[in-house]
């Protein structure tokens, strides 16, 4: 059991758990990302559905449909970052056959985010009904027919194909908030006897919740169906409110040590030895994922560095003009991100106009990477409070957060472009920072 599952001792802990008949009907996996949160969930599903001695080869039917997450008896619902996985998928697959099952669950994971079960009579499933129609064809074909497909090239043709038509569909997303409607028919399918032996409900990044969310889980929570495992993902415990956390069995996921996380590439990715050992330190498994996205990680950090450095920049000159004096708090906000900002390699700018332009010429923000844009904004701006210890910088925080929420619920909820919420936000922050300035 779990030996998909590297250098994580939570797995133990589960281990027990179920081999003493001791396992909670609902659970957080919570740890930093790439520690294998969610593998140990899915695992976890096709362990408490098998029909025989549980192994990861099990013949059973019951594990042969969990492999390739076909099971009626898991649904898997919340944002997670999907184009890098498929195409790290991909890439393992053309380097070796056996990481097959890897591609397909990448493709998998996505297509699950669709499900019937969550998107009935939801107005986005319309726009790309034909897309996951037709993704989903490529994908049986892909998976049951291998036979009928007599050369690596036709092979090749296919690979490309499913990866280009599931990247369409994941350029639509769902949004990283969890919609009200997908816990509520979540928790109707958990009230639903299990097909198999046992449901399992799996929510990752459990923490994307507004109220009404968490008050309709909560009371799913408060009376678990009896035949139906729920688990729980999130990065940190503290991201998800006390009344539910205190439903919960937590196990707590590490971050792997450095030959871990090599491991985890060579085994899962087929990262050969000395491409492994090229790594850099640091979050070895992210940035290998980074490496497969439109917009890496570390020029995102650049970008939005620059657009603070900017911003702080653009708001001192107007305070300068009003005859009002620059507070240090906001020069030190440019100075904190002042050397990621010079590693960007864009120009200085007074201009708002200018910014705007910049910011989404280089952005790309067709996927997901407006979230991640705006996700290292907040986390620059949070991180040189921390640095700076000023009480002052909690105005800055409160005026960051508010507008940067808004424009990622413009993005992900009301189906605004990309462009029009980083407008408005640039306005929104503007004029709230020389308002700040002005009075705080």
């Amino acid at each position: 059991m779990f030996n998909n599952i590297v250098e994580q001792a939570a797995v133990l802990q589960l281990k027990n758990d179920i081999n003493a008949g001791n396992l909670a009907p609902s659970m957080l996996f919570y740890g930093p990302g790439n520690s294998g949160k969610g593998s140990a969930a899915l695992e976890l599903s096709r362990i408490l559905s098998c029909e025989k001695d549980a192994s990861w080869k099990c013949a059973c039917a019951s594990c042969g449909q969990h492999r390739y997450l076909q099971h009626e008896d898991l649904l898997l619902l919340g944002k997670k970052q999907f184009a890098a996985e498929i195409n790290a998928g991909y890439n393992a697959y053309t380097r070796s056959s056996g990481a097959k099952p890897l591609f397909i669950r990448s493709l998998r994971k996505l297509l699950m985010r669709f499900s019937p079960v969550l998107m009935e009579d939801d107005p986005k499933l319309s726009k790309i009904s034909s897309s996951l129609q037709s993704l989903d064809e490529m994908l049986n074909e892909f998976i049951f027919k291998p036979e009928e497909i007599s050369d690596n090239g036709a092979i090749d043709k296919i690979c490309k194909n499913l990866v280009k038509e599931a990247l369409a569909v994941d350029e639509e997303g769902t949004g990283d908030l969890i919609p009200v409607g997908h816990i509520r028919k979540a928790a109707y399918w958990c009230r639903l006897a299990p097909n198999g032996k046992r449901k399992t409900l799996v929510i990752e990044n459990a923490q994307n919740m507004r109220d009404e969310s968490r008050n309709s889980l909560l009371k799913l929570l408060e009376e678990p169906p009896k035949d139906v495992s729920i688990v729980l993902t999130a990065q940190r415990r503290e991201a998800l409110i006390p009344t539910i956390l205190s439903r919960l069995r937590p196990y707590r996921f590490l971050k792997r040590s450095a030959e871990g996380e090599r491991e985890v590439l060579r085994r899962v990715f087929q990262v050969t030895e000395t491409e492994s050992a090229k790594e850099k330190s640091g979050d070895l498994i992210g940035g290998y994922l980074d490496s497969f996205l439109p917009q890496s990680t570390e020029k995102l950090n650049m970008l939005a560095a620059w657009f603070i450095v900017s911003l702080a920049r653009i708001t001192a000159f107007s305070i300068k003009n009003k005859n009002m004096v620059i507070p240090g708090f906001l020069i030190a906000l440019g100075e904190r991100c002042a050397p990621a900002a010079e590693n960007s390699g864009f120009e200085r700018t007074v201009k708002s106009a200018v910014l705007v332009k910049t910011v989404l010429k280089n952005g790309n923000f067709n996927d997901d990477s407006f979230s991640r844009f705006l996700k290292q904004t907040l986390d620059l701006v949070c991180a040189a409070a921390r640095e700076e210890k000023n009480p002052q910088f909690n105005m800055i925080i409160d005026i960051f957060r508010k507008y940067v929420n808004e424009a990622a619920t413009s993005v992900e909820v009301l189906n605004q472009s990309a462009e029009l919420a980083f407008e408005a936000l640039v306005f929104n922050l503007k004029t709230e920072l020389i308002k700040g300035c002005r009075y705080g």
